[in-house]
């Protein structure tokens, strides 16, 4: 007890150090912007397919030791230009895929129009690696 008050101590504390842990990390995440990642769908999946086995050995990991590297293409559909400078449209993206641009090469033929449609997909979302 506190002397003279006729409280304990731990009522006696005041009531901003009174909290409770899981509401205040559920405040913590909210304040952040943490959230979790939608799941992605069974097109966005093979997208995300196509894009680990035909593009990040160049987009991500540039094992080909190119100069300058490939630009990260990670976020490059959710703004106004792709890192080239050309509008980010999937019709642009498409364009440059088939048909190559600077030191990317064409990838013709090498896409059904499913695979481009997935890959298109996949490239619209936060592009979550695969687990």
């Amino acid at each position: 007890m506190r002397k003279g008050t006729g409280r304990t101590l731990i009522e006696w504390v005041p009531p901003v150090w009174n909290f409770r842990p899981g509401a205040t990390l559920a405040a913590v995440l909210a304040l952040t912007g943490c959230r979790r990642q939608p799941a992605l769908t069974p097109q966005q999946v093979e997208g995300q397919h196509l894009y680990a086995v035909r593009c990040a050995h160049c987009h991500e990991d540039n094992d080909l030791a190119l100069k300058p590297p490939p630009p990260s293409i990670h976020g490059a559909m959710a703004k106004a230009n792709l890192p080239s400078g050309a509008a980010a449209t999937d019709a642009e993206v498409r364009r440059q895929i088939i048909y190559g641009k600077g030191k990317m090469p064409s990838f013709s033929g090498r896409f059904t129009e499913e695979q481009m449609a997935a890959l298109l997909a996949y490239l619209h979302t936060d592009m979550p690696t695969e687990k």
